[in-house]
């Protein structure tokens, strides 16, 4: 196995080591797994994808002003 050196900010270090039962290198091992099936998963969606990349962002701005309107309701 490969040994990899992360930085981390000061706060977040310091509420790591409020855990001392957590194997932080196991948690950061299944993070990076979990972030490269996402973006394995995106790659192939993309390749498969007849979207252009301005159509993509009209419909994220759609996405997104739909959310945003639904939790204005909500807030309500």
């Amino acid at each position: 196995m490969t040994t990899m050196t992360l930085a981390v900010p000061v706060e977040l270090k310091e509420k790591m080591d409020s855990f001392p039962e957590m194997n932080w290198s196991e948690v950061a091992r299944q993070a990076f797994m979990q972030k490269i099936a996402d973006m394995e998963f995106l790659r192939k969606f993309k390749s498969k994808s007849r979207l252009t990349e301005s159509d993509a962002l009209r419909l994220g701005r759609e996405v997104s002003k739909s959310v945003s309107d639904r939790l204005r309701k909500l807030a309500k």
